[in-house]
């Protein structure tokens, strides 16, 4: 029996190559969508968590999500430049993907270096206020920022006074696990909230995490245990907190809305 030529050989692992590239190309087109829609949705329960709207890690289904945030949110466009909110009715704030806005010089804006390694803002913004008759309980910010190995995404979660911590969550980040990973330990989170990002309620950002125990509420208010271990990623996890509240983030807009002049 010949034994098949090298060219035969070579000829059929690509033909076997390119059937399979096809499937996959395939698969990831038809499933697009339902990947898009799931992405939406794992924020979505996110937002609800950290505002204490669902339990984190439920699994309420989409159309309970989404009668919840018909209900309980409000989605506001923030202008990042003027920190001012955005009348504009036909954004779609379910599909808007503020990290890929950020990526385009279009639709973003430069900001100066800084130790949570923000490059650029998208030009938009999305914050979430849940609804109390006509203002709002509790004022949702999205974060993001550099850890040890990674870019960590979150949510932060303000009460009505623009300063006290009610939650904090992560849904997107490659920290080691057991580690930096333990970012997403609820007992870590549970102990942020109560905590204030400002001294006196103004001012530069004065929430820190600390190498350590840092106490109670009521005796450090500024200040959030460190995770053993994961130095380097509380250290982003602080810096993220410090860009985001600060000048170049939301710290204008958080002003605005004390004067109610945020628009």
């Amino acid at each position: 029996m010949s034994q098949p030529t090298t060219s035969y050989t070579v000829m059929f692992a690509a033909g076997v190559c390119l059937i399979c590239s096809l499937f996959v190309s395939g698969a990831a087109v038809a499933l697009k969508d339902k990947q898009d829609a799931n992405k939406v949705l794992d924020k979505q329960k996110k937002v609800l968590a950290v505002a204490g709207l669902i339990e984190d890690g439920a699994s309420p289904s989409p159309a309970e999500v989404d009668a919840i945030f018909a209900e309980k949110i409000s989605a506001r466009v923030i202008d990042m430049k003027t920190k001012q909110e955005i009348n504009d009715p036909s954004f779609d704030f379910k599909g808007y993907d503020a990290v890929k806005a950020a990526k385009d010089p279009a639709t973003s804006v430069e900001v100066a270096p800084n130790k949570a390694k923000v490059g650029r803002l998208p030009a938009r913004h999305v914050v979430y206020c849940v609804k109390e008759g006509t203002g709002c309980s509790q004022f949702i910010f999205p974060i993001e920022g550099k850890g040890l190995w990674s870019t960590m995404y979150g949510f932060l979660s303000l009460e009505k006074d623009l300063n006290t911590v009610r939650g904090l969550t992560f849904y997107a980040h490659g920290e080691t696990p057991g580690l930096g990973g333990e970012i997403e330990n609820p007992a870590w989170l549970a102990s942020w909230p109560g905590r204030k990002v400002y001294k006196d309620g103004g001012g530069s950002v004065a929430l820190k995490v600390l190498k350590g125990k840092a106490g109670d509420v009521a005796s450090a208010p500024h200040n959030v245990d460190g995770i053993s271990g994961s130095t380097l990623t509380t250290n982003g996890v602080s810096n993220t907190v410090d860009f985001w509240f600060g000048p170049d983030g939301f710290k204008g807009y958080i002003d605005n809305l004390k004067s109610g002049s945020a628009g």
